[in-house]
């Protein structure tokens, strides 16, 4: 096992390349473009449209190092047969979930709003996980891909930090799965809960995780691949 390590918070994390993955949460146009779902419930979209760039640059680094990558977008069946009637009425949206948006339907699977935005779109043989909740373990084959693929530690990047990814590293911890969170590469459409949600990954000595950022996570990443050249 060749081991090496990401500078990290609350202390370096150890890895293996070859059990590493990137996981890439969510980051959809819905989410993350201007005139999207995001922005249609009143929100700047500026703070997760500043985390694109960088994820762009890990995800290059990771590729090219070799590392596996797994994305995931939140969204339901045309029919909304996967959609609980509590997340359809929440919120009393005048434009909700499944109501054509200027995007297409809101958060359907197929349209152009629920795929990932262009900067970052996968390649070929990059799974994407299609999932109806907020986390990425929940009613998905997320886990048997990753135990299929020996997989021990989880690069993340997504939006947003205090939902679908802190939902996602919540459920990842739980299943023995080490997370190393990028702070520049997940985003909120709040400050406050941006600072928190990565304040209570690395709590308590790492309680669910570890904090990381782009530039050192791509230093590493790029060493590994001038190691494999």
């Amino acid at each position: 096992m060749a081991t090496h390590t990401f500078p990290a918070e609350p202390y370096p994390l150890e890895f293996d390349p070859e059990s590493t993955a990137l996981l890439v949460i969510d980051m959809q146009r819905d989410f993350v473009n201007p005139g999207g779902f995001g922005e249609m419930l009143g929100n700047d979209v500026t703070p997760l449209r500043s985390t694109v760039e960088p994820t762009r640059r890990v995800l290059e680094a990771a590729r090219a190092a070799g590392l596996f990558v797994i994305y995931t977008r939140e969204g339901h069946r045309p029919d909304l047969a996967d959609a609980p009637p509590t997340k359809l009425a929440r919120g009393h949206l005048a434009c909700g979930i499944g109501d054509q948006g200027p995007m297409g339907r809101v958060l359907v699977r197929g349209e152009y709003g629920h795929d990932i935005v262009d900067e970052l779109q996968p390649q070929e043989g990059e799974p994407i996980i299609d999932k109806p909740g907020k986390g990425s373990f929940y009613a998905t084959d997320l886990e048997l891909i990753l135990r299929n693929r020996g997989i021990k530690t989880l690069i993340i990047t997504g939006v947003t930090t205090e939902v679908c990814v802190h939902t996602t590293v919540r459920e990842a911890n739980d299943r023995g799965f080490e997370c190393i969170v990028l702070e520049d590469c997940v985003g909120s459409y709040f400050p406050e809960f941006q600072e928190m949600g990565l304040r209570m990954i690395k709590a308590q000595g790492g309680i669910f995780g570890w904090v990381s950022n782009s530039s050192d996570v791509v230093s590493v990443l790029q060493r590994l691949e001038k190691v494999a050249a």
